[in-house]
């Protein structure tokens, strides 16, 4: 007899799931980046018309999919077409690669969670030089905050060329955030600016990509949490709800954050004129006092006229303090979560406490979207007879939390953060497009629109509205296509060959090419998920034409 499929307790508790693992760290990072960098306010016209688009009808398309095909990202779109098993292998594939690197944020998150118990905070000042008479250098060129998360949590190496060694303190907190996520899997279902900005295309394509991957499209993860509900759940109105209250939680996430940049900016802004009136007054024997904010540009211009020779000397000291430059550094992903807010954090009051809260909120964040992402790989896994069959839920959970902290442990490496801004740049985003459009089109136009109207009438007792058939049928494939194009074009031919590295003499990052052996690993991320749809299909195709042969031979 086939056991039952285990269902939500209610759909408030699906409601919970699927907002936990659409809520994550892009919400707190990417969307305020993006605000900045495409006209703070105005940014919000162009992510409100995508997400009414392409985030709510695509959200609603997949849950809808799960409830009606009850199974995970394979079985789903095999129901569908066996052709179109290769749409879930795909997804599993990019999950995969996922979770391989997601979790280690989370153990990242675990370092300064440790850390935030100390006093003072270990990145509130930079520590002493060699010879003890004075502050490091490579710190004091960056800041204490950068110092502590290039150096004393990474241990960057100066390139990706460079591996080193496993850092053993961040494979400790990786291994422990891999038992989390392997502890809560075995409770199963039940507790899983300016306006002209407009004309900018890049902050429409932005706002469509950050919908997109915010709601957690395309993995299999929202398929397989629908796959678990009562078939006439009305997931119509839940795909309505997770989309809002991910899109408020975004916005809420960028007030917070623009707060923390001002104090950040004001307080750097403050500090660099202090040393600025400091470096002044020691060196000319000026009166304290008579050097301030106010008249600061004024003394300057004076002692440039009244002592240039000295001034020329003094001013190589100096450096060049500007608000603007200040407000205007954007900055996002971890440089956001363990830098900037980190340097808010180190001068608040009661500083522990904040920064535990904090991390602590990073880590509920960080391991809501591991359950979802880990749910898009066991559900189709355990749905499988072959494999259920042979091995217990425990057992493949427990294999998949192993392999994946095992190969996770290259992030832990002194390069490992180049490997992991690889992963995160292109292990997903070109993959994602393709299997959400062909998810889109099957639907649609292999399946049937109207077949499928006639299955979540069935299901929910609820006739279609137009808005979302329009929607599918015409207005998000053609919108991913753009996505696509715009991403093969823009992304790809202009920035795929250049990364960030850590430059310690200078205490700043600087650009650098990748090399051959990185460009071919980015290339084999792309290449090992996309080429699942045609080649799965092409399997099937042989494997029919085979049967088929055989079954002429024997008549």
């Amino acid at each position: 007899m086939e056991k039952a499929r285990p269902l939500w307790d209610n759909p408030l508790q699906f409601v919970f799931a699927c907002i936990s693992y659409a809520v994550g760290l892009g919400n707190v990072w990417r969307f305020p980046y993006l605000c900045q960098m495409y006209g703070g306010g105005s940014f919000l016209v162009p992510y409100l018309i995508m997400l009414i688009v392409e985030g709510m009808p695509l959200l609603y398309l997949e849950l809808a999919v799960g409830q009606r095909m009850r199974q995970g990202s394979i079985g789903a779109w095999r129901t569908i077409s066996p052709y179109l098993s290769g749409v879930g292998v795909a997804s599993v594939v990019v999950s995969f690669f996922l979770s391989m690197y997601y979790n280690v944020i989370n153990a990242w998150g675990f370092w300064y969670l440790f850390h935030s118990f100390q006093d003072p905070l270990p990145w509130s000042v930079c520590p002493l030089n060699g010879n003890r008479t004075g502050y490091d250098e490579e710190c004091e060129a960056a800041s204490s905050t950068q110092y502590f998360w290039y150096r004393k949590t990474l241990n960057i190496s100066p390139s990706i060329q460079e591996n080193g060694g496993v850092q053993w303190e961040l494979a400790l907190c990786l291994i422990l955030a891999w038992l989390l996520v392997y502890l809560c899997i075995l409770r199963g279902t039940e507790s899983t600016g300016k306006m002209e900005q407009l004309a900018n295309p890049k902050a429409w394509i932005n706002a469509a990509t950050q919908i997109f991957f915010s709601l957690g499209l395309g993995f299999g993860s929202l398929i397989a949490f629908a796959s678990y509900n009562e078939p006439s759940n009305n997931c119509q109105k839940h795909a309505i709800i997770v989309s809002l209250i991910n899109s408020s939680t975004s916005i809420f996430a960028s007030i917070v954050t623009f707060s923390i940049y001002g104090f950040k900016a004001t307080f750097n802004y403050e500090t660099c004129l202090n040393k600025v009136i400091l470096l002044l007054t020691n060196s000319f024997d000026l009166e304290d006092g008579f050097v301030t904010a106010s008249n600061l540009e004024q003394v300057k211009g004076y002692l440039a006229s009244a002592y240039p020779s000295k001034y020329s000397e003094v001013f190589l000291q100096m450096k060049n303090c500007s608000l603007e430059s200040e407000l205007s550094t954007a900055v996002q992903g971890t440089g956001l979560a363990f830098i900037v807010y980190s340097e808010a954090i180190k001068n608040m009051e009661v500083s522990q406490l904040w920064s535990v809260l904090y991390f602590f909120m990073l880590l509920m964040l960080g391991m809501g979207s591991m359950l979802g992402n880990t749910a898009a790989i066991l559900t189709p896994l355990t749905d499988s007879k072959v494999i259920s069959s042979r091995l217990p839920k425990e057992a493949i959970s427990g294999l998949l939390c192993l392999v994946s902290c095992a190969i996770g442990m290259v992030f832990t490496m002194e390069s490992g953060n180049y490997w992991f801004d690889i992963f995160n740049d292109y292990a997903a985003t070109l993959s994602l497009l393709l299997i959400v459009l062909v998810e889109t089109l099957a639907v649609c136009y292999l399946y049937g629109l109207r077949r499928f109207e006639s299955d979540l009438k069935a299901m929910t007792g609820r006739t279609l509205n137009w808005y979302w058939k329009i929607m599918w049928a015409g207005v998000s494939p053609l919108l991913i296509i753009s996505l696509f194009v715009f991403y093969l074009s823009d992304y790809i031919l202009s920035e795929a060959l250049q990364y960030q590295a850590w430059d310690a003499s200078q205490g700043q990052l600087v650009t650098k090419n990748y090399p051959p052996h990185a460009l071919a690993v980015i290339g084999l991320l792309v290449a090992s998920s996309i080429m699942c749809i045609p080649l799965v299909a092409l399997g099937m195709f042989i494997m029919r034409c085979l049967r088929r042969a055989d079954t002429a031979s024997v008549a």
